[in-house]
């Protein structure tokens, strides 16, 4: 497992993620992708070799549109996607806001907002085109991610408390005991 091609290869051998993916697309939302732990945990999985997938706290769908920033059409969307995929923890979020929220500087796309995500491993996400191909955006690489490094990004070492509790509250170290953490400064 070296390369974006092997992660990709890995979405497209599971099933559900799948299934989550084409539901997903179903809502025809503007520059969307899924990401964090639907990602992470995969490829963590997988180079700990585990058998039972771990589960999810939730699906992080992300999409891009300036035109409707209200909340309210973000948990319309959960709402929906619930009822296509009753069980799923699904948590939609529009970027074009979340830059309010986070008290950064306004975003220009889903990919410029992972850029002010906290730690590498955890800034990339997949989308499925009308084709079904899987498409991956990774501002920060994917390196971390098949190394199972946790390193903050450059907001993670602006914002080294939230970064820690992360780690901590999401349990990862605990999770995935290969993973380390690198580069705090």
């Amino acid at each position: 497992m070296n390369t974006i091609e092997d992660i990709l290869g890995l979405v497209a051998d599971d099933p559900w993620r799948m299934e989550v993916l084409r539901t997903a697309r179903s809502l025809a939302l503007a520059d969307w992708w899924i990401g964090a732990g639907f990602v992470r945990a995969l490829v963590w999985d997988h180079l700990h070799e585990f058998c039972v997938p771990t589960p999810l706290d939730d699906i992080d769908m992300l999409y891009f549109d300036q035109g409707d920033l209200d909340e309210a059409f973000e948990k319309e969307q959960e709402r929906r996607l619930a009822r296509l995929m009753p069980g799923t923890p699904w948590s939609v979020k529009n970027q074009a806001r979340m830059h309010l929220r986070n008290g950064d500087a306004p975003y220009a796309c889903t990919e410029d907002a992972l850029h002010y995500w906290l730690e590498t491993p955890t800034a990339v996400a997949v989308t499925l085109d009308g084709r079904d191909r899987l498409n991956l955006i990774a501002p920060y690489g994917v390196e971390d991610l098949l190394r199972l490094r946790i390193r903050p990004t450059p907001s993670g070492r602006q914002r080294p408390e939230e970064f820690f509790d992360r780690v901590q509250n999401k349990n990862w170290l605990r999770n995935w005991p290969q993973a380390t953490i690198v580069d705090v400064g």
